[in-house]
Parts: C-alpha cells; structure tokens; sequence
C-alpha cells in the first residue's frame, strides 16, 4: 500500500505501479481529507519494485508506504466490513493517524496472538484517521493490541487504542 498527500499524486503513484511491475490494484481512491491510497497485490518482487517505484516518483508527496509479505488472510475481509463474528470476548481498538500504518498494525496484531479482525476503518470520514477493531480472548487481544501499538508508535502515527473485556452486548450490536 501507498499513501499520498493528493489525489494528483497518488493517481499517478498508481499509474506507475501498474506500468512498473505485474501487479493488480485492489484499491486506488481519495481517503479524507483529500489524500489517496493504492493497495496492490502480486508477486513480493513485483510488489516491491512497484511501490519503490511510486515512493521515488512522488518522494515528497508520499506519506508513508508498506509492502506486506505473506499479508494475514483476515486483513481483506476487515478491510471491506465482511468479517463476521459470532462471540466477543474481549475488543480492542486501535486508531492512527494515517491510513498505511493501521493495515501493517491489523496484520501484526493478526499474528501476534489468536485474534480476529473485526473491520479496518481507513481514512474514510475520519479526516486521515484510521481505526482496526479486534476481538479474542482478553489476554490475546492486550497482547494484540499491544505490539501493533508498538509498531505505529515506532512511525509516530499511534493516536489511542483501548481493550474493553467482555463488551456489552448492546454495544457490540452496534458495531458488529
């Protein structure tokens, strides 16, 4: 994924992606507030060269850019609200504050400790803001939210996150 400060930039990150290696766009879109976003899939080599390519077009317009190896399968369905979740024990929450930093957060909290994705809210009405909410067992979703909290603080991007043990029904109701 690649993000940009403007829609001029990101079409055009996009567009040289595509050009550079194999690969397929699996979204390419303005976020708020006005930035863009690219998420591409392929090969790790044609990934790679595709996004090195897009950050050295757009050097000083680029936000922040991450190539995931072996991404965790529970990230697609999260990010386009198809999860579906029968029991939550506990949920946590994590929120940043831009788009590429909450996809590489869901996947490492996706690998940390048995959890489930629940959705990745990206940029959208959250003014660059992003979210994940996860939901597991009390100590694995800490843990969870614990090292993806490390990660996006590493980056400077961490906003806030929470973990409420064995929500209210009636809240879940909302959310799920």
């Amino acid at each position: 994924m690649i993000e940009f400060k403007t829609t001029a930039s990101g079409i055009t990150a996009a567009d040289t992606m595509v050009k550079t290696s194999e690969v397929e766009i699996l979204e390419a879109q303005t976020v708020c507030p006005g930035k863009y976003i690219a998420i591409i899939t392929g090969d790790l080599s044609a990934v790679k060269a595709a996004v090195e390519a897009a950050e050295a077009m757009g050097e000083d317009k680029c936000i922040d850019s991450f190539v995931l190896g072996n991404p965790h399968e529970s990230i697609f369905p999260a990010i386009y609200g198809a999860t579906q979740v029968e029991e939550v024990s506990a949920l946590g929450i994590l929120e940043t504050y831009d788009a590429a930093s909450i996809i590489e957060a869901a996947d490492q909290a996706a690998k940390t400790a048995v959890v489930d994705l629940i959705e990745l809210r990206i940029a959208k009405g959250m003014c660059g803001k992003s979210y994940m909410l996860i939901t597991g067992e009390v100590s694995a979703v800490e843990a969870s939210i614990e090292r993806a909290k490390q990660l996006v603080a590493g980056k400077g991007m961490y906003l806030d996150s929470s973990v409420i043990a064995h929500p209210d029904r009636k809240m879940m109701d909302s959310i799920l």
